[in-house]
């Protein structure tokens, strides 16, 4: 974190330019946002830097919130230090099927992730999933080779939440959804979810949407489970601020700069 270092106005750098060039609407990146890929610091941290007169590019201090740069061309400095700005992250969402493990590799041969990705691979990108889903459950699952991302996505303190479609035995009765609130007790401690909802019920079942921050092995199924209703199919929706859509099972689709910019500020980069 470069936090006693002078001011750069206070440093000697020869300008490679008279200033940042100046990108039509929409274009570039946000620089506050290049700072923290660049891993400077988190985003409401390099806003400060910037408000500081700390940043410069292109040689000319930049104090504006907002600007947007071209991070393959411009000379970004802090604290008139060059800052090396990674642009090979990549951050994809699949549609993982049913069936198929949530691993690079399986030693039994079983489908799994990496065959999905494996062209990719072949290609140079080392690329690793965010948490899993078990082989019975389909849905989203984010692929991505930025590793700071990725462990907050993952970590229970940051507490992203992720929803699920399930479809379970029996037509669920009120009260269910405020026993799986309250919190239900597991063997291996007591598990809650943040929201529950009865979308459909009827012929012996019933669809319902689950939205919960819980990481532990099975959880939507275990929860589903103690209170007497059975998993047959589950799908998940939603991971924070990624949603699946009408992505169809086996794709993937490379996110867009406000989903990573939302997951990015989700885990407070």
């Amino acid at each position: 974190m470069l936090s006693f270092a002078k001011p750069a106005r206070h440093q000697h750098v020869e300008p490679e330019e008279t200033g940042p060039k100046k990108l039509p609407w929409g274009e570039g990146e946000r620089l506050q946002k290049v700072l923290a890929k660049a891993g400077v610091a988190s985003r409401r941290a390099a806003e400060e830097l910037i408000e500081q007169g700390r940043v410069e590019v292109d040689g000319a201090i930049v104090r504006e919130q907002g600007l947007r740069i071209d991070p393959n061309t411009a000379v970004v400095r802090v604290d008139g230090v060059r800052i090396v700005v990674r642009d090979e992250q990549v951050y994809l969402a699949l549609n993982k099927p049913k069936g198929y493990q949530s691993t690079m590799s399986d030693e039994l041969g079983r489908p799994c992730v990496g065959d999905i990705v494996a062209e990719r691979v072949m290609a140079g990108q080392r690329l690793f999933h965010v948490g899993r889903l078990d082989a019975e459950t389909e849905g989203l699952l984010l692929l991505t080779n930025d590793g700071d991302l990725a462990h907050r996505l993952m970590h229970p303190s940051f507490e992203v939440s992720k929803t699920y479609l399930a479809t379970v035995q029996g037509e669920v009765q009120r009260g269910i959804g405020r026993q799986l609130r309250d919190g239900v007790e597991l063997d291996d401690g007591p598990a809650r979810v943040d929201k529950f909802q009865v979308l459909e019920v009827g012929e012996g079942k019933s669809l319902v949407k689950v939205v919960l921050h819980e990481g532990r092995k099975h959880i939507v199924r275990r929860l589903l489970d103690a209170v007497g209703h059975p998993v047959i199919a589950l799908v998940r929706t939603n991971i924070g601020p990624v949603a699946l859509g009408d992505q169809r099972p086996g794709t993937l689709r490379v996110l867009g700069r406000d989903e990573i910019g939302k997951l990015y500020e989700a885990v407070a980069l």
